[in-house]
């Protein structure tokens, strides 16, 4: 039985209950449950959202449908890094979410069964082209709603301080020079070259997963192909020159980044305490809403020394596919639908997207105001290449949590970059072995 074996999945994830009640908040209640009383509208949507970035907008989108519409919206926000876990919990309950996420083909194998075909919906019929669709054979088990781009986020007026330009940064080499430099007159500046590259689990992600894309991106050029069995490791020379390059040239020691957060890293670049923020085009609004204006913001690509670097242009894809819950009433089935195709068509729903989204792949897209996407098309634009998202194609949490740890062993001085290689390489192997 499909919850039985969801169970088996996440045991663990039941004891995460309490504290996923208090990491997210309802548009009709205090939880999945408040949301049964429909005052006589059909259906009900419980989204179980993937972004604690998006929480906020997400919740006020949500009321609004409600009050056109009389169909209660609850949006419940799993804590950064236990959104699996999370799902294993919630999707048992009575009240389980009846829109979630998945990250790819990866994620799909997990939770293919619950999965909704959604071929032949108003919220399919939407998008600007089927490669925006995840397959699961025939079926179109999700959809793919945001097109996002990261890179290194750059503080243009600072950088200007130390005496440099954009155009000064056109490859890793050219990186290294200007960060060294900076932290050479870190007192004298009174500013560091990059934010703490934390890796507790609101932050690690970064580096775990969006920096180890790039080796494997690299390797997968190479050998022209799009998955693997097994990595090779070639450029983990590279992953290790760009690590390095972050945790020697930042405003913490290498040693107190097990305890940094992401709070921590964006507040220090908010606050003007570093030149380099490695993420995504999601924060640009959380920086805009804290002070900072476009004038001092633009996006760069994270060169480690591979490839046509002057030719590089961001990294971007997606790993967002919304999935509808095939467990759920028909009635709850065609109210998410519905309240997706009304997020992605009106006015209200695509602008939020697109706002605190980044650029939706549908027919009736608003178009954004978000610089960092507006750096992504100018690169595209000038005939870059931008790096295509592979962490779909990682075997596992378990080996991003490998990698995680080994990486933080290395950066405090407990573990060495063999320690690194191994969990990557051989961690690769034996994840996909076991989950295949």
């Amino acid at each position: 039985m499909k919850r039985k074996r969801v169970l088996a999945l996440g045991l663990i994830a039941m004891m995460a209950a309490a504290t996923f009640a208090g990491c997210g908040s309802s548009a009709s209640g205090d939880s999945a449950g408040d949301s049964a009383s429909t005052d006589g509208a059909s259906g009900k949507v419980y989204y179980l959202n993937f972004k604690p970035e998006a929480d906020e907008a997400w919740q006020e989108i949500a009321k609004q449908y409600t009050e056109e519409t009389g169909v209660p919206v609850t949006v419940i926000t799993a804590a950064s890094g236990t959104y699996e876990e999370t799902l294993s919990s919630e999707i048992v309950k009575d009240e389980a979410p009846t829109l979630f996420q998945v990250n790819g083909p990866v994620g799909l194998a997990n939770w293919a069964d619950y999965c909704y075909d959604l071929k032949d919906s108003s919220l399919y019929n939407e998008l600007t082209s089927d490669s925006f669709a995840l397959y699961n054979d025939d079926a179109v088990a999700g959809i793919a709603y945001v097109i996002e781009s990261y890179g290194i986020i750059t503080n243009t007026k600072l950088l200007e301080q130390a005496g440099y330009t954009l155009e000064d940064i056109q490859s890793f080499d050219d990186l290294k020079k200007v960060a060294e430099d900076i932290t050479a007159r870190k007192d004298e500046l009174g500013f560091a070259a990059f934010t703490s590259a934390g890796m507790d689990g609101s932050s690690d992600w970064r580096f775990k997963t969006h920096l180890a894309n790039l080796p494997i991106y690299f390797e997968y050029q190479d050998k022209g192909i799009d998955s693997t069995d097994a990595i090779e490791g070639k450029y983990l020379d590279n992953y290790k020159a760009i690590w390095d390059l972050y945790i020697n040239n930042a405003t913490c020691k290498p040693a107190d980044l097990a305890g940094k957060t992401g709070d921590d890293a964006e507040n220090e670049f908010a606050d003007r305490q570093a030149v380099f923020y490695q993420n995504g085009s999601w924060e640009y609004a959380n920086l805009t809403d804290k002070g900072m204006t476009d004038d001092e913001l633009a996006m760069i690509p994270i060169y480690v020394g591979a490839g046509d670097e002057k030719n590089q242009g961001l990294c971007t894809g997606t790993e967002n596919f919304w999935c509808v819950n095939s467990e759920a009433s028909e009635e709850d089935i065609q109210a998410t639908i519905d309240f997706l195709t009304w997020m992605v068509t009106s006015d209200a729903g695509t602008k939020m997207l697109s706002e605190q989204i980044g650029v939706i792949p549908f027919k009736k897209a608003a178009d954004t105001t978000n610089l960092f996407v507006l750096n992504d098309r100018a690169y595209t634009e000038a005939g870059k290449t931008p790096v295509s998202w592979n962490f779909t194609t990682m075997p596992s949490e378990e080996w991003k949590n490998g990698v995680g740890s080994a990486l933080t062993a290395y950066a405090a001085g407990t573990g060495s970059w063999d320690d690194v290689v191994t969990a990557f390489v051989d961690g690769w192997a034996s994840e996909y072995a076991a989950s295949h």
